[in-house]
């Protein structure tokens, strides 16, 4: 038996019309899963189904917003009227405002948390019972390194991300006696449309500022690939991991186990 295989498997991937969560969720469909994701423009969910369909994979995309708790609830049981029970749920979905803290307004630190926290814990919730009914599940929670470190300009981001850590831990002690494990992964810096342009050369011909800090901070010397997160992905959502639970597998090429190079 493959313990990695995903067959017959229904998986949600939020905010999967791009970038990591399409990437986990186009590697569940290669191990062998159905494909449900949502995002929260109709505009969003096209480009994700026509991305999908480039690539043989016949996904479902739903326009819902994860933090309205009714939405989220509608399209669970939408899922599990014409499929059957969610067997994987990734908490994907999240946004970031790089403002300093005492620029930050109250209404925009409670966006980022509603999307980056809140989210997960009404998503988790809805498909938690189904979970139980069928005595197994598969949650993970997409973390950052910033569930470890703090960096300028980020507060509310690593709040949530801390805050997702711990989500991730009690929904483990909670429901483990049902055989539903909650892991998290924890990227490292990724290369997506999103910081291709922290990657640019300068017109000097040199790399950007930014670029040149990450990859003096990675071990790997490298910013990773979405494809890198591929395998823990489909490894946390397998049966391979049965027996382990709430923790956050960091994909970050080392950083974390990195204090960096020694100025000359």
């Amino acid at each position: 038996m493959n313990q990695f295989s995903l067959e017959g498997k229904v998986a949600l991937v939020t905010g999967a019309s791009y970038g990591i969560g399409f990437a986990i969720a186009t590697a569940y469909a290669k191990a062998g899963a159905k494909i449900f994701f949502n995002d929260i423009k109709q505009e969003l969910v096209d480009k994700g189904l026509a991305a999908y369909k480039e690539l043989g994979i016949d996904a479902k995309g739903y326009v819902c917003d994860v933090t309205n708790e009714q939405q989220v609830n509608e399209m669970v049981a939408k899922i599990d009227e014409e499929t059957g029970v969610i067997d994987i749920l990734v908490n994907n979905a999240g946004i970031i405002k790089r403002i300093p803290m005492t620029e930050m307004t109250a209404d925009e630190w409670r966006t980022v948390i509603d999307v980056d926290l809140n989210a997960p814990f009404i998503v988790s919730k809805a498909v938690i019972p189904g979970m139980i009914k069928k005595g197994k599940g598969k949650i993970i929670n997409i973390c950052s390194m910033m569930s470890e470190l703090g960096r300028e300009t980020v507060s509310a981001y690593a709040a949530a991300k801390g805050g997702l850590k711990m989500l991730t831990r009690n929904i483990c002690s909670e429901y483990g006696e049902y055989n539903i494990q909650c892991n998290g992964i924890g990227p490292g810096y990724i290369a997506t449309p999103q910081t291709a342009p922290l990657r640019e050369l300068q017109p000097d011909g040199s790399r950007h500022p930014f670029d040149q800090f990450i990859i003096s901070k990675t071990p790997a010397a490298r910013w990773g690939n979405p494809e890198d997160l591929e395998g823990p992905a489909v490894f946390l959502a397998s049966e391979a991991s049965d027996f382990v639970n709430g923790h956050v597998l960091y994909v970050d090429g080392g950083i974390l186990a990195y204090i960096g190079k020694q100025p000359k």
